[in-house]
């Protein structure tokens, strides 16, 4: 039993803590690399499904756990082509969006460009989808001002912040930057997640406007997980876990 778990959400590092020695946690490179884990780790990326399907024969791999992003379709993909390829199980954790709430003022967004139209009428919108807007500084109209956060500290520019920085966020932390910064709109993907649903809150509160870029659409696994604790017991039974 040899476990290829590839993260890139929150409960894939819990689910990394549980795995035992000789299971292998990989991670794309960014953010921290943790060091307090039983297993290996491995930072990179494959070369695509089949540089992955290599990797899983060469690393006798016998079951492959997908704790990526909901927004990582791509590698998603490549997990279940090379699991298919080299006849090896594929798992999935698939974790709920968000849904909407009374006082909510949603309106879903399928790309880029649907997403910029969105905005026209906005000033100080505030961007929480990663990299992604950082190769767009070039084109923020002369009426708005950008605010942006990621992962890890960028520059901006003279109509844009960037603010590095990790969840959990805090409620009051939100609050307060949603006042001092006067923010008219909120741009999310809906990760689903508790660390960062706290701004969805202030955004109701405020009754503000949440431009939500739609999820894309995951490949079909073997076995597909919505909680993190059914997976850990499904691993369990297969001893690939060790005791706390």
């Amino acid at each position: 039993m040899r476990v290829l778990l590839l993260g890139g959400v929150s409960e894939s590092l819990h689910i990394a803590r549980r795995l035992g020695p000789g299971h292998l946690y990989s991670l794309a490179g960014l953010g921290r690399i943790p060091t307090d884990l039983h297993c290996a780790v491995r930072v990179g990326g494959y070369g695509g499904a089949e540089g992955l399907a290599g990797f899983m024969r060469q690393e006798a791999i016998t079951l492959v756990v997908d704790a990526t992003h909901p927004y990582a379709a791509q590698m998603s993909r490549n997990a279940v082509e090379a699991c298919a390829a080299t006849r090896v199980p594929c798992w999935a954790l698939r974790r709920p969006g968000w849904q909407p709430q009374a006082g909510d003022h949603w309106r879903a967004v399928s790309g880029w460009n649907e997403l910029t139209a969105a905005l026209g009428g906005f000033a100080r919108p505030f961007f929480t989808l990663g990299r992604e807007p950082l190769a767009h500084l070039g084109e923020i109209p002369a009426e708005q001002y950008w605010t942006l956060r990621c992962l890890d500290p960028h520059p901006g520019n003279e109509r844009c912040r960037v603010i590095g920085a990790r969840g959990p966020f805090v409620l009051e932390d939100e609050r307060a930057l949603f006042q001092a910064q006067g923010f008219d709109v909120l741009v999310s993907k809906n990760s689903g997640s508790g660390a960062t649903e706290p701004k969805l809150q202030v955004a109701r509160e405020l009754g503000l406007p949440v431009l939500m870029l739609a999820r894309p659409e995951l490949p079909k696994a073997d076995r597909e997980f919505d909680v993190t604790a059914a997976l850990l017991a499904a691993l369990a039974e297969l001893g690939a876990l060790i005791d706390r």
